[in-house]
């Protein structure tokens, strides 16, 4: 059962990150994304992420302030849990993915975000 567990867990994690995904296009890009949070009181945060040092950690309900629960009960339906699930899971998954995108402490040009993206759904749902 355990095994049954882990595979749901990891399907929901791929579809969180799909979710994710389908946030940033839809919001203009990874940069737009950084620029939403940090207006919301999450600068130092969004920085660490992008920064090459360690990544603060964030909420669910502060990132559900930053993005709006209306946005985040369509990166919950997409994923098939429910808000407060997406939350907790964006909270601890946007900072990874930030982190992975940025790895010289800059955002790279979107055709590269694009290709950081898809290798990083193809790690996760491996």
């Amino acid at each position: 059962m355990g095994s049954l567990g882990g595979q749901q867990g990891e399907a929901q994690q791929g579809n969180l990150l799909s979710g994710v995904m389908a946030m940033i296009d839809n919001a203009g890009g990874v940069p737009a994304v950084l620029e939403k949070l940090k207006q919301s009181g999450l600068a130092d945060q969004v920085m660490s992420w992008v920064g090459t040092g360690a990544n603060q950690a964030i909420s669910g309900g502060q990132l559900e302030d930053a993005l709006g629960a209306d946005q985040l009960r369509q990166i919950a339906g997409q994923a098939g849990i429910d808000p407060q699930q997406a939350a907790s899971g964006l909270a601890g998954l946007l900072p990874q993915i930030i982190d992975q995108l940025t790895p010289h402490g800059e955002v790279p040009a979107d055709g590269l975000l694009a290709q950081g993206l898809n290798l990083l759904k193809a790690r996760i749902s491996a």
